[in-house]
Formats: C-alpha cells, structure tokens, sequence
C-alpha cells in the first residue's frame, strides 16, 4: 500500500495510457484493413490487378433493393375460407327464415313456405361456398387481375380476386337468382338475406407476411463469381460501376476470412494504436513536462482524443460517406485555448493519424485534416476574443475546399466530375467547429483550468469585483492596475504568460475590500487606525488580507490560476514595518515571529514570481523622496535581493538571467511613470 501511495500519480498515468488505448482498439473495425484504396469514376493508381482468390461478386445495394421492390409487387396475398363462420351464418338464416315467414304469412300455404325457404337456403349455400371477402387496405381499387392464394381446408389454391363475392355483389347475385323464379317472393328473400351477406374469406396476414419474408430471406447477395488468376482492372484504368462492384467484393471476401485470426487482428490494434498514444506521451514528457506531470491535463487531452475517434467512428459506421461532417478541427482549437500551438498541433496530429485507420480513402482524409488543422491552429494563435471562432471556422472551410479541388485536379486533371455536396458537408463540418467555444467552457468548469479569452475577461476594469475594488479601496485598485502593468511587461520579457499574469495582478489584493482603510494607499491625511492597535493587532490584520482575498475570490467562482497569485504574492515575508517597530519599542520583550510572518506559500512559477516582485517594487517606490535613475535602481534591487535571500523564489522555475531581466523591465518602467515634468508657469 505504501508503495501504491508513493507512486499513485505514476499508476494513474499508466491507467491513463491504458484505458485510452483499450476504448481505441475497441473502436476500431473488427475486420482488417484492405490494402487498396479506390473511389468509383476514379483511376486504378495500383499494378494490374488479378483475383488472388475465387470469390463471389457482390450485389449492390441498388440491386438489393431492387429486388426487394420487384417482390413486393409480385407477393400474393393469402386468404383464409373461414367454414366456422359460414356454418354459422347458414344455420342461422335457416333457423331465422321459419320464424320471420310465421310472422309475416302464418300458418298457412306450407307448399309456398317450403319452395321459398329451399331456394333461400340454396342461393345463400352458392353465395358463401364462393365466398364473400372482407378486402384489407393494401389490396389496389382496380383488382380485377390480381392473383391470390385461397386456404380451404389447408390446401391453397390460386384464383383471381374478383373469383370472390362482395357484400354489395353478393346481394346482387342473390336478386339475380331471384328473377329467374316467379315464384318465389322476391322482396321477402331479399329483405330476409341482405343482413346475413358479411364477409366470410378474410386475409391470412400471418400467412402473407411470411411468405414474403421468407422470398426477402431468400434473395441471393451474389451475382457472380470472379475465379483465381482472373484479370480485374489494368493501372491507370477508371474504375467504372461493375468494376467498383467487384473490388468491394473483392475487399468484402478478404475481410470476412481476415476475420479468423482474431488473435493477430487484435495484436495489430493494439501496436498500431499504442505508437502514436507512446509517441505522443514521450513529446509531453521530454518537451512539456509540466503538463505531463499534471494527471488533470492529460485526462483532459486523452478524453478530446478518445471522442473524435469515437464520433468518426459511429459516422463511418452509419454511413462512411459522411466522414467530412466530423469537425475534428474542434480538437486543436480546444487545446489551444488552454495551452499552446505547439501541442494542439501534436494532439491534431496523433488524433488524425488514429482516425486514419478508421476511415476510408485515408491518405487523402489524413492530408485534408492535417493541412487544415494548421490553419484552425493558425487562426487561433493570438485567441483574445470568442468572436475569432467564427472567422477560424471560415478558414477551415476555405481550407477544406481549396485542398478540395486541389485533390480533384490531380486526379482528375479537370472539375468536371466535381460532387457539390462534399462542400456542403465541409460547410456543416466547419459550423460544427463552433461547439469548441461550449466545449471550452465546459472545460474551465470541470478542470479548473482557463483561457486567455477568459483572463482578458477577468482582467476587465468593468468586471463587477474589480469594479468594487475601485469604489471601497480606490487607492489599491490604483496600485493593482500599476502592478499589473509592471508584471505584464516583465512577463512578455522573459516569455511567461502575461495575460495570467495581468489577471493574477487586477486581484492580488481584492482582499483589502473588507478593511481598506488599514492600508496607506486607501487613506486620507495623517489619520491612521493603526494609531490605536497594537503592532501585532497591525500586523494580523495586514496579514488577513490575503486570506480575505482568498474567501473573496472563491465566493466569486474566479480560477484557482488567479486564486494563486492571491495566496502567494507576499509569500513567507515579515510585515517589516510593524516587526522593526515592536522590535524598537519593546526590545526585550520576547517575539513571537510567527506574528508578523505571512502565512505563504510562496510563488510557485515564473508568473507568481513576477507578481510578488512587481507587487513590492510598486509599493515601494511611493515611498522614494526623489525617484530619480539611481534611487529607482537601488530600490529595484534591493527588494529582490531581499526576497531572493529569503528563499521566496525557490520552488518556482525561474533563473537568475530571467531575474535580472525582469528588474531591467522594472527599473526602465518605474522610470517612465515618476519622469521629471516640465514646470509651467502660473
């Protein structure tokens, strides 16, 4: 357990690694990836061609398709002569003729009784031996010629449709068979029947459904067959429909048998896909360790990586055709936003060539996304306002297509076979590229971390906390906007994040809000409130500064980057002033260092460095009497040397070269601002 402790980040790293490469593999295609690439109407760019193998040439979907119409409308239908229902309709008109005859003639003229219920029963025995048929939705109006299938004791015979009665004709066959006896009473047989004329044939749908499954089941996917050593296209030859058709055939087979050695299929994955994660983790740790060494960056990155390719691959998998859509520019422009051009390039790049496998025409899709995730990073280099996203989009649409046409130049030495809706699709995929700025967002959510939109936004005079700075503490608000410009210009010097720092400077000392008028900058005339504390209730509140800094920020939701430069900015110094006068005031009484000490920690980078010592300088350099060249040199390097030999800057990675740099920016810049002005007269 103590070793798993000890190297928990390192394990976290390797499970990292491992995980991102097992959701890859189980991406991937199940089947190997032939070894040709073609499009139809395009020439063969490979040696003749001859079938290594004999195979079954393949329908095409059309083909299938036109099958399928061909036997929907050629499928019969099944009708089912239902004898329950007929029995039951013919006992009831005998038992029910007897009755409504009594009521209608009485006892009498039983001869007349007898001759007219025997042709009733006879005529109605015709009419549902026939059979009268209840017609579903689906047969057509007109279906004098349509053939079905008739089950009469489970044996189906064919016969035309209109071989069956109607209720409507079956009525007239019945007044038909009337007239031909002038005996018979018409009107009483005729009244008496046409109540007992319903449907007794009805549609078998379970039957019919069947049978035309069972013909779909049945089609056959080939066509042909291509054999051993057969010739299939010479180099050079434009691969027409039929020939199309045989190399997926072609590709098809070798697929399906490459499917049996599962085992070296995943093998394959596996180091294919680990070479570029590998690649792509040594580029981190030889050159951004420290963003290797932060398990929530890589977390970040490796997740960006693990949903292009898993969006690519549901599309490719739904149709392969709509591989464009992807807006796999989304990737780069996101990692942009956090870090630097350098590694959105390189997480662009391992991306793509992740894909590459995935999608097909892959040499033309890995040159098309490459060139023009260039120009999306490109376009993004300076990212100072979110409206850029729209114009990066713009590029890459441009980009797309001009590489586009490029592509179909040379393979086509011409436009003429140019497809219109690839640029629509480019169009969709470069409109797409807008859900980077949510995704962004999302990010600064989730992981804490910040872009440099972001900074400038917090960096804002107009933003609501600053603002409230400038009103209850106008004078540190003024000394804030002097440092930041201060540690701005320093950290352009020496190529650290100014933006970071500008932002970490507007809020240092957000924390003087709650007692602003304990600081010298916020008050007026020689009144003081220290005058009636003690130097260690001085000094505590001074101190207190920082940690109200802190509860303010974070009741404000600002980043934990700038929420740094708030912890750190005064490090583990001494409240000097009220230190060296308790020391002269009270000589022998015993110290409690502890009192008059920041409770740091102490800057941690370069840019947090940068603060605390543009921080100290401003503030000093109020103090100077005549703030000429040599009293601000002094002032400039004594501070520093003051913090550097209190150790303020040891846990943070910036060298003597670039501390010296800095003081020169400092020294030049507090010269600028306390200039000797020309004296007007009155």
């Amino acid at each position: 357990m103590e070793n798993i402790r000890n190297y928990y980040s390192e394990i976290y790293k390797v499970l990292l690694f491992v995980i991102t490469m097992v959701v890859i593999v189980l991406l991937f295609p199940e089947s190997t990836k032939f070894k040709y690439e073609y499009n139809e109407g395009r020439p063969w760019l490979y040696e003749d061609l001859e079938s290594p193998v004999d195979f079954a040439i393949k329908k095409s979907d059309s083909e299938i398709e036109h099958e399928k119409e061909e036997i929907k409308k050629s499928s019969k239908f099944y009708f089912a002569f239902d004898a329950d229902i007929t029995n039951k309709y013919l006992s009831e008109i005998s038992s029910s003729f007897d009755s409504l005859w009594l009521q209608t003639y009485g006892l009498g003229n039983r001869d007349k009784f007898s001759i007219n219920k025997q042709s009733c029963v006879d005529i109605a025995t015709n009419v549902f031996q026939t059979g009268i048929v209840k017609l579903p939705a689906d047969i057509p109006e007109n279906h004098d010629d349509v053939i079905v299938f008739v089950l009469r004791n489970n044996v189906a015979k064919e016969a035309f449709l209109n071989y069956f009665y109607s209720p409507k004709t079956a009525f007239m066959y019945v007044l038909q068979e009337l007239e031909k006896n002038k005996t018979l009473d018409k009107d009483f047989i005729a009244n008496f029947m046409h109540p007992y004329l319903k449907p007794n044939v009805f549609i078998d749908r379970k039957k019919t459904d069947m049978e035309f499954q069972y013909r779909l089941d049945h089609i056959s996917p080939n066509r042909g067959v291509v054999l051993r050593g057969q010739h299939i296209i010479s180099k050079g030859e434009i691969i027409d429909a039929n020939v199309y058709e045989i190399l997926e055939s072609l590709r098809s087979d070798f697929q399906n048998k490459a499917r049996a050695s599962n085992i070296g299929l995943i093998v394959g994955k596996v180091i294919l896909i680990s070479i570029p994660l590998i690649a792509f983790g040594l580029f981190l740790f030889f050159f951004r360790i420290d963003i290797f060494e932060d398990s929530k960056n890589l977390l970040m990155i490796f997740m960006l990586i693990i949903s292009m390719v898993a969006v690519t691959r549901l599309v490719v998998v739904y149709d392969s055709s709509l591989a464009m859509l992807i807006p796999l520019m989304i990737s780069p422009i996101v990692i942009r936003a956090f870090y630097d051009t350098s590694l959105a390039l390189i997480v662009h790049i391992t991306t793509v060539i992740l894909i590459s496998f995935v999608v097909p025409n892959s040499f033309i899709f890995v040159f098309l996304q490459l060139m023009t995730g260039m120009v999306a990073i490109i376009s993004v280099v300076k990212l100072h306002k979110r409206s850029q996203f729209f114009f990066s989009a713009l590029y890459i649409f441009i980009s797309f297509s001009m590489i586009y046409l490029g592509v179909e130049l040379i393979t086509e030495a011409n436009l003429s076979n140019i497809n219109l809706m690839v640029f629509v699709y480019f169009a969709i995929s470069a409109g797409l590229t807008l859900l980077a700025t949510p995704i962004i967002y999302l990010f600064e959510r989730v992981f804490g971390l910040v872009t440099d939109v972001s900074l400038l936004e917090y960096a804002d005079t107009n933003n609501p906390l600053i603002r409230e700075l400038s009103t209850k503490a106008p004078g540190t608000f003024h000394h804030c906007i002097q440092v930041s410009n201060l540690a701005e210009e320093a950290a352009t010097e020496i190529g650290a994040n100014q933006l970071l720092v500008r932002a970490g400077a507007m809020y240092h000392d957000i924390g003087k809000i709650e007692n602003p008028m304990f600081f010298t900058e916020n008050q007026n005339g020689n009144y003081s409130p220290h005058d009636e504390l003690s130097y260690q209730e001085s000094a505590n509140i001074i101190i207190s500064h920082v940690l109200h800094g802190i509860k303010i920020a974070k009741s404000h939701n600002l980043p934990n980057q700038i929420i740094d430069f708030i912890r750190t900015h005064h490090g583990t110094k001494r409240v000097e002033y009220f230190y060296r006068m308790h020391l002269k005031e009270m000589p022998d009484e015993e110290i409690k260092l502890r009192e008059f000490t920041y409770h740091g920690p102490i800057p941690y980078s370069k840019e947090t460095c940068i603060l605390m010592m543009a921080d100290a300088v401003e503030a000093a350099s109020r103090s100077l009497k005549s703030p000429d060249a040599k009293s601000i040199s002094e002032l400039v390097d004594a501070i520093i040397k003051s913090q550097l030999d209190q150790g303020q800057y040891n846990n943070a990675n910036i060298s003597l070269r670039e501390i010296n740099t800095v003081k020169k920016v400092f020294k030049k810049k507090l010269l600028n601002i306390y200039h000797i002005r020309i004296e007007y007269p009155d």
